[in-house]
């Protein structure tokens, strides 16, 4: 199985880059993980909430495969436990799934086609993170869900 993390907009800040790129090194020694960034839309100044949301959720949509299991990083999303996250991929994993795509929406959310595609959302938290964060917290907690997985002292119970 691999696992994709799609987001729109590239992470302009050092220093949480250098942390997402350490984490996503990290996770290589369990499985196949990609961070594929979907650019921001051009011009989005001009466009309302609904036509950005559009555009988005087409440059997202064009991503998925058939096959996929996609799953979106929403605030109304169910909230796990980071035990609760590494059974969640367990039985990702155990399914035979080829790749399991999350995705961090743009500013306003997704549109309601992507809403209409998901197998499944997830919140990481009630609370509002910028989304540059937000790839690095659930990037984290791919890696602490599988030394989770393989009783690595990295996560402590």
């Amino acid at each position: 199985m691999q696992i994709t993390l799609l987001a729109i907009g590239k992470t302009d800040n050092k220093q949480l880059q250098q942390l997402i790129d350490e984490y996503t090194k990290r996770l290589g020694f369990y499985i196949k993980f990609n961070l594929e960034i979907i650019p921001d839309i051009k011009n989005s100044k001009n466009l309302s909430e609904a036509q950005q949301k559009q555009k988005e959720g087409d440059l997202i949509l064009n991503k998925v495969n058939t096959s996929d299991v996609l799953v979106l990083l929403d605030e109304n999303g169910k909230q796990l436990d980071s035990i609760g996250f590494s059974n969640y991929l367990q039985k990702h994993m155990n399914s035979g799934i080829k790749q399991l795509l999350f995705v961090i929406g743009g500013p306003y959310g997704f549109s309601e086609e992507v809403y209409q595609k998901a197998q499944a959302k997830l919140s990481l938290s009630k609370m509002t993170f910028s989304h540059q964060m937000v790839r690095l917290f659930f990037i984290e907690q791919l890696y602490r869900g599988f030394t989770i997985l393989r009783n690595e002292p990295y996560h402590h119970r």
